[in-house]
């Protein structure tokens, strides 16, 4: 299934501690919804589940795009791998193809323009999708804590690298 057509809705995911960011995309450069949702609830996983599952309802997408976070030196927490493992079932369940995109892979399908850092990324993903431009956070200090419209560039950069022609994902069945 290597031809995407833009009829297709891709919905990108990528939860945060905080919750989680997703842009529905149309095409590669027509994001259709996005957003950043915050989970204070207890029951993280469950809470963040079942708001993913309302967007699928909703939506009813073609293929969900997460992060492939069985790549070797991944940092994502405990909890947060188990939150892509339940994810990845929903998936199953609501019979929507699923995809893992590893930030190797991101990093990678964006360094033809000059991006390899999270910050250098979104200013591409700013660039190509302006509806976006004016929430880039500004640039991360080291001693600063990650701001959380980060986390929506994060969600766009793995619905972009799901559009790039060459097959680079794991489709996951």
């Amino acid at each position: 299934m290597n031809q995407k057509t833009n009829h297709n809705l891709v919905l990108s995911v990528y939860p945060t501690s905080r919750g989680y960011a997703f842009v529905l995309f149309e095409g590669p450069q027509s994001p259709y919804d996005w957003g950043v949702k915050e989970i204070r609830k207890k029951n993280k996983n469950e809470q963040t589940l079942k708001s993913i599952h309302a967007l699928i309802e909703r939506y009813r997408p073609d293929y969900l795009i997460i992060e492939d976070h069985t790549e070797h030196g991944s940092r994502r927490s405990s909890r947060i791998r188990r939150l892509y493992r339940m994810i990845a079932h929903l998936a199953e369940t609501e019979q929507v193809e699923l995809f893992r995109y590893s930030r190797r892979t991101v990093r990678t399908c964006f360094e033809p323009v000059g991006a390899r850092t999270k910050f250098e990324i979104a200013q591409a993903i700013a660039l190509q999708i302006p509806a976006f431009a004016h929430r880039l956070p500004q640039m991360r200090k080291i001693w600063m804590s990650e701001d959380p419209r980060q986390s929506l560039f994060d969600a766009a950069a793995l619905g972009v690298v799901f559009y790039i022609p060459a097959p680079r994902g794991n489709p996951s069945s």
